[in-house]
């Protein structure tokens, strides 16, 4: 219900349903022993609330991977003077660039193709490992507050991943905005600003267009890095 693709408003609730009942089958049998506790108690709403919160702590993270590039999306359009042309994202019923859109659009192909839903489904598996359901709050079945803590200050790591992304296209972006300052400066009679906007947009789109070959490796970097995250966090090396 929270990762990315899957979890969207684009996939039915029916079939969200669906496919959560059919992974609850397939791993119950690796689960292994769990606490004995009344259907309608107080320890069976406990359970189901921190299980729930531990689903949707992981799938947070993934969601964080996806917003990575929806965010350099932001960043480049706004630089290039592209922010104005927006459209509504399906996925998540709100409005944003259309770079951006392009952006997610690609990145959840290539998830798809490198079989990323299926490394999603093993790292809920291992959590039940990790974190294995019980009735203790700290320690063994829940989440140490340290690494609570550490995945918090993972949304550092959004903003950042997101900047290096457009760093390229806003330098270069930037570049073409300070030569036209400096020849508005040497030529006043000269309106250099009326090309100074379509040449930086167009100089911004010819970068974009030279680094998008780069998309899939720094997508499966950004990938590798969440993962080796969250296996960190389970204790798993």
């Amino acid at each position: 219900m929270v990762i990315p693709i899957v979890g969207t408003q684009l996939v039915p609730m029916r079939v969200r349903i669906g496919l959560s009942f059919l992974i609850t089958l397939l791993i119950l049998p690796t689960i292994g022993e769990v606490p004995q506790v009344e259907a309608l108690s107080f320890s069976a709403f406990y359970l189901i609330l921190q299980q729930v919160f531990i689903g949707t702590i992981l799938g947070f993270m993934f969601i964080m991977l996806m917003q990575v590039f929806v965010l350099a999306g932001q960043l480049i359009a706004m630089q290039m003077g592209l922010g104005f042309a927006s459209m509504v994202d399906p996925s998540n019923g709100v409005n944003v660039a259309t770079l951006a859109q392009i952006f997610l659009v690609s990145v959840t192909l290539i998830f798809l193709a490198m079989n990323g839903h299926l490394v999603m489904i093993e790292v809920v598996i291992e959590s039940f490992r990790a974190w294995p359901i019980s009735m203790t709050i700290i320690g063994e079945g829940s989440i140490h507050g340290e690494d609570f803590w550490r995945l918090i200050m993972r949304i550092s790591w959004l903003f950042v991943s997101a900047l290096l992304i457009a760093l390229p296209i806003i330098t270069s972006v930037l570049i073409v905005s300070l030569s036209f300052g400096i020849t508005a400066k040497a030529a006043p009679q000269l309106n250099v600003f009326t090309l100074g906007f379509p040449l930086g947009m167009l100089f911004g789109m010819y970068v974009l267009w030279m680094s998008v070959g780069q998309l899939a490796p720094v997508f499966q970097k950004f990938t590798e890095q969440t993962f080796a995250f969250l296996y960190e966090i389970q204790g798993f090396k």
